[in-house]
């Protein structure tokens, strides 16, 4: 699927925009789905509303994303998705044949004001021992720089784990670097046309500014890894569907040991 060039972008610079993987008719039928997805678990008063904690954007006059994990769950069509022989195979080419689920979230970012988020790595978050894992951004709408689209620092992924910053006052925040030293607007721009997956690294320093435009910007982020990576703890919430292999074979002989550390032990029911 990807190029000798795509690939090497990859792994020099953390990460790599990927056109022609899915055709104007999928990505019309995915973008029904991520509607109606929101409108359902609306109407269900689903609390969907999310924004970045901490003093990062303090000043800032911008909305809460609409977020919701799990779209696999809510949609046979985004289940579907997940094991598009193109996608599946981007993947592989990136981080080897074998490819495992770790979880997926769908992302709205309201007109005028939608709220971005600040640079970070993704590691933190779920770390690996050979940090293989990675995202696909599946863009349904063409992004540019006013919509807020992602902006990464290239390379970056070369510097390993970098320690979190932690805001003077001491309240809570999430997970994300020195916004002093890492700004977002001095970050390399990605924007993508409908139907365009960007590939990350999780160790890629990446965030997003605020949609200042009349348009929303839709994504679907989906985080995958190679199951012979094990996890360094188990910090992150089990996600609907995780450890579901995506491409090629689980080579451990018990699938829980490819999503859990060594530690953590299996219970089986009497």
């Amino acid at each position: 699927m990807l190029t000798p060039q795509q690939i090497n972008h990859y792994h020099v610079h953390g990460y790599v925009l990927v056109s022609g993987i899915f055709s104007d008719a999928e990505v019309d039928e995915l973008e029904r789905e991520f509607d109606a997805i929101i409108e359902r678990r609306l109407r269900q008063q689903a609390s969907l509303d999310v924004k970045w904690s901490g003093q990062w954007s303090s000043g800032q006059d911008s909305s809460p994303l609409i977020h919701t994990q799990d779209v696999q769950a809510y949609s046979a069509t985004w289940a579907r998705a997940l094991l598009h022989p193109l996608l599946t195979e981007a993947m592989a080419d990136l981080i080897g044949p074998n490819v495992m689920l770790h979880h997926t979230k769908l992302f709205q970012k309201p007109t005028e004001k939608g709220s971005g988020f600040p640079m970070h790595q993704d590691y933190p978050y779920f770390p690996h021992e050979r940090h293989s894992m990675a995202a696909g951004i599946i863009h349904l709408r063409d992004t540019n720089e006013q919509m807020g689209c992602l902006r990464v620092v290239p390379g970056s992924h070369k510097l390993g784990p970098l320690p979190i910053h932690k805001e003077k006052h001491g309240g809570p925040q999430d997970f994300y670097l020195d916004p002093e030293k890492y700004p977002i607007d001095d970050a390399t721009p990605c924007p993508a046309r409908r139907g365009d997956v960007l590939f990350c690294s999780y160790l890629t320093i990446h965030g997003s500014g605020i949609n200042r435009s009349d348009q929303m910007r839709k994504t679907v982020l989906v985080q995958f890894r190679d199951p012979a990576d094990r996890p360094s703890n188990d910090q992150h919430s089990r996600s609907h569907g995780q450890g579901m292999m995506l491409r090629g074979v689980n080579p451990h002989g018990d699938w829980i040991k490819g999503i859990m550390p060594a530690q953590v032990k299996e219970t089986a029911c009497p």
